[in-house]
């Protein structure tokens, strides 16, 4: 899966503490080192969700979607399969993925390497990187620990994030104190600034080899 902290399918269990409600968020964003609009949706799918990305600038085009649910037991959210799908100067390239909690193993397809089509085992709390994004959300205003394990693109990393300081951002014209928090490994970084009450990071910055490669600015959201 495209990493896109947004590392782009995961994490210590994860309590719910509220009930997911849908949203559409908008995005002013860089990738490839061009500007960029994004937008990210929530939506409900009978008794599971779909949380999709989309990233768009005049040279590239990238997709992220995961389908998930929230287990009964232990209040998790489970990815049960998703896609990828990036285009840019002519080449395309698409992935899909799929987690078999049955057999606790996910795998991939269309046109992942196959050295990462897996099978990777996987266990409880494990997520993909969309997911991540919603866990960040929630427990950082909740003082929870930020351990997680990160499973995409046919392997598994652990993901610890630690704080990194507070700011004052501005979004759709309303000040929110929003907490940083920062993760490192293997040459990569992201970065995230969190605020209670917003069910997406603020900000998300990823960067590898000191060079940034993704930057997303909350522009607007609403519950729908």
């Amino acid at each position: 899966m495209i990493a896109l902290f947004i590392a782009g399918l995961v994490a210590a269990p994860i309590a719910v503490a509220q009930p997911l409600k849908p949203f559409t968020a908008q995005y002013s964003a860089k990738y490839m080192s061009i500007p960029a609009s994004g937008v990210m949706v929530l939506t409900p799918r009978g008794r599971q969700w779909s949380l999709a990305l989309t990233l768009d600038n005049v040279a590239a085009s990238m997709s992220q979607a995961t389908f998930f649910a929230e287990s009964t037991r232990g209040n998790l959210l489970m990815p049960l399969g998703g896609a990828d799908r990036m285009s840019y100067v002519g080449q395309r390239k698409s992935m899909s993925a799929r987690y078999d909690w049955s057999a606790m193993q996910a795998s991939w397809g269309g046109d992942a390497k196959p050295s990462r089509r897996g099978p990777v085992p996987i266990r409880a709390g494990d997520m993909d990187g969309l997911l991540l994004q919603l866990a960040l959300a929630r427990d950082v205003p909740a003082g929870r620990p930020l351990n997680y394990r990160v499973v995409e693109n046919g392997k598994a990393r652990p993901m610890s994030f630690r704080p990194a300081g507070t700011e004052t951002l501005s979004i759709g014209g309303r000040q929110w104190q929003a907490t940083k928090v920062t993760s490192t490994a293997d040459g990569k970084t992201t970065t995230a600034w969190i605020a209670a009450g917003v069910p997406v990071p603020l900000r998300l910055v990823q960067a590898e080899g000191g060079r940034e490669t993704v930057s997303m600015r909350l522009t607007s959201w609403r519950q729908l």
